[in-house]
This record gives structure tokens, C-alpha cells and sequence, in this order.
């Protein structure tokens, strides 16, 4: 297994749905990668963690703004939340969150960047992240998928100093690294997406079979909004959204792509 007790600072390392309907929610996931939940309680507003084999995976929990849509979202650990809150604030970002403590699990704050894709930070306390990821039926990759690229890449190297190296394929793709190491994408929005979707960042998910995986998503209510594609020497996946609407990518990664 792929397991993770840390992430060193500017490394992508938790996401969370945060969904209108959370039971719902949990019986898609579980049914789509054999999530279970944990429940935190009341004190905690109805946050949870999905698990796969006892290990947190991802957190779940309703919407802290009601008028948001349902989504997928990315924290990137930070060794000083507050710190990084003056550095997005001097690169042209937007606080919708201010740094706040959550009960001695971490610090928290969610941005916007200034191409409108949101995301957030966490400054760890006793919970450090994903205890399990980059294999089958966990998060693998975060990719902000944005309309103006170089703004983004920009933003993030001034933010927590990564480094964009940009490829050539399907399109121009950029890597961000992390210390020499790619802890996430960057690319241009897709002309299908319709002009009303905001710049985002999307959450990749492997699979063993990337087409079973859509068919599950169709038949526990989802939807397609790309079909399945062979990238070469990458994978083949889809972009899918689940019943309440939040949108996410389901890969399974080229035999050369794999570990």
C-alpha cells in the first residue's frame, strides 16, 4: 500500500468533498471505490473521513457556504498558514476562508487564485493528510485546469515556489514540482467545458479499469462529462461528476505511468 504519516510543505496533501447531500454522497463513493465513513460528530459540523482498508482517504462533510456548488477540493501543506495567506494576498489572490484552527487536527485557509480556481491550505497539527493514496480506488494527482495558464503558474510559483515545467502532447501540460518532484498539473480548460465553469482543480482517482468505473458511475446516478480516453504513456481516463454534481477524474495509469 501507499501509505503517508507526512507531506513536506508545498506537497498537495488532503482533499475533502464538501457535498448537498452527504449520505448520498457516501453511499456513491462506496459503491464507486469501497469507501467506508467515519463520522467525527457533532462537534465537528457534520465533517467526516472516507476509509479505505482503515485508512483516511479523503473528508466529507456538508457545504460550509450553502450557495457553493458541490466539489471536490485540494489543501496543500504549508508549514505557516498565515505566512502563506500574505504571500497569496501579495500574488493577486482572494481569501474566502481565513486561516482558523480546526480543533487541534490542523490549521485551515481556502483561496481563489487569480484565475478563480479555489483551493486550500493546511498547516498540520495531528492530522497530517491522506494516510493512504496513489493506488487504486484513492486520490492520485490535483490538476488546475484554468483559462489563463500562465497566471496560474505564476501564482503558484510565487506561493509556494514551485517550479512549472510544461510538456508537450495532447496540448501543452504543465507539471508543477516540488523539490524536483511533480506533485500536480496545470493545463487549459478544454473548449467542451461550457464558459460558465470557473478555472478549478480537479481530483484524479485510480482505477483498476478506467470504462467499469464509468459504468458504475452511470449506474449509481452520475454523469460523463468526458468520455473515456487513451492518453499514451499516461493512462486512460474519464472526467465524471457524481449525483449532487461535484466533478472529478478517474484514471487508469499507462503500465509506464504506474508507481
Amino acid at each position: 500500500m501507499a501509505e503517508f504519516t507526512e507531506y513536506a510543505p508545498g506537497t498537495p496533501c488532503w482533499i475533502d468533498l464538501q457535498t448537498s447531500d452527504v449520505d448520498s454522497g457516501v453511499q456513491f463513493y462506496r459503491g464507486l471505490f469501497g469507501w467506508d465513513r467515519q463520522d467525527l460528530g457533532p462537534e465537528f459540523g457534520g465533517y467526516g473521513f472516507f476509509l479505505k482498508q482503515g485508512k483516511m482517504v479523503a473528508g466529507v462533510g456538508p457545504k460550509m457556504n450553502a450557495g457553493a456548488p458541490t466539489a471536490w477540493s485540494t489543501y496543500v501543506s504549508v508549514s505557516d498558514a498565515d505566512t502563506t495567506t500574505s504571500k497569496v494576498k501579495a500574488s493577486g489572490g482572494t481569501v474566502a476562508v481565513e486561516p482558523m484552527d480546526v480543533m487541534g487536527a490542523g490549521r485551515m485557509g481556502v483561496f481563489v487564485d487569480p484565475t478563480g480556481a479555489a483551493f486550500g491550505i493546511w498547516q498540520p497539527g495531528n492530522h497530517h493528510g491522506a494516510q493512504l493514496a496513489n493506488e487504486v480506488g484513492t486520490w492520485g494527482w490535483s490538476e488546475c485546469q484554468t483559462r489563463d495558464v500562465d497566471k496560474a503558474k505564476s501564482f503558484y510559483a510565487a506561493v509556494f515556489g514551485w517550479k512549472p515545467t510544461a510538456f508537450q502532447g495532447m496540448g501543452e501540460y504543465t507539471v508543477f514540482e516540488n523539490d524536483g518532484r511533480g506533485i500536480g498539473g496545470c493545463m487549459a480548460m478544454p473548449d467542451q467545458v461550457p464558459k460558465d465553469v470557473p478555472s478549478h482543480w480537479l481530483t484524479y482517482f485510480g482505477v483498476d479499469d478506467t470504462d467499469a468505473a464509468v459504468d458504475t458511475v452511470k449506474r449509481k446516478g452520475g454523469t460523463v462529462l468526458s468520455p473515456a480516453m487513451d492518453i499514451p504513456g499516461v493512462g486512460r481516463f474519464a472526467v465524471v461528476s457524481d449525483p449532487q454534481g461535484a466533478a472529478f477524474a478517474i484514471i487508469k495509469p499507462a503500465p509506464s505511468a504506474e508507481g
